[in-house]
Formats: C-alpha cells, structure tokens, sequence
C-alpha cells in the first residue's frame, strides 16, 4: 500500500540519496577512517580481553569453557566412529564363522 505511494517513494529516494551522500563525505574524512578503525581495534581487544577473563574464571569455578566442549565433542565423535569400526569388523567375523 504504502510502496506504491508516489509520495513515499519520492521521501524514500530522497532518503536514500541524502544517506548515500553522508556516507560518502564521512568516508572521505580521514580523521573520521581512523575514528571508525580505532573503535574497532579497541572492541576485538576488549572483547580479547574478556574472552580470557571468562575462560580465566570458568576454569577457577572447574566449569568447561566453549572450547573444552568442543574439544570433548570431537573426542566423542572419534571413539563414536572407532566403535563403529569395531562392530562392523566383529559383525563380519560373526558373519563369517556362520557360513
């Protein structure tokens, strides 16, 4: 309903461009690039930071971090298909001593 309104397209293409038109003086400034560059430096340090505080206080509190799972996880799955091995082989050794 709305999208087909001549008025609200026009406000919309309107938008778009004034938005296009900041983005674009923004990415031009130099001081604003290294603004935006820092801030994202500063977050993944600070998000490094609190990933090792929160694996530091989980193995404090003997709990497994996401890590530890996944490592579990996979050990699961190695002895999961080991075993699957194994009982193919009992299976066929079973299948041969009837014949």
């Amino acid at each position: 309903m709305l999208k087909n309104n001549p008025v609200v397209k026009k406000l919309v293409e309107t938008g778009e461009e004034r938005v296009g038109k900041l983005a674009q003086q923004l990415m031009s400034n130099e001081k604003f690039v290294a603004m935006v560059q820092t801030l994202v430096s500063r977050s993944l340090a600070a998000k490094g930071t609190l990933d090792s505080a929160l694996r530091s206080a989980l193995s404090a509190m003997n709990l497994p971090s996401t890590a530890d799972l996944e490592q579990l996880r996979n050990k699961v799955d190695d002895l999961e298909r080991l075993l699957s091995s194994v009982e193919s082989k009992v299976d066929t050794l079973v299948a041969a001593r009837k014949k």
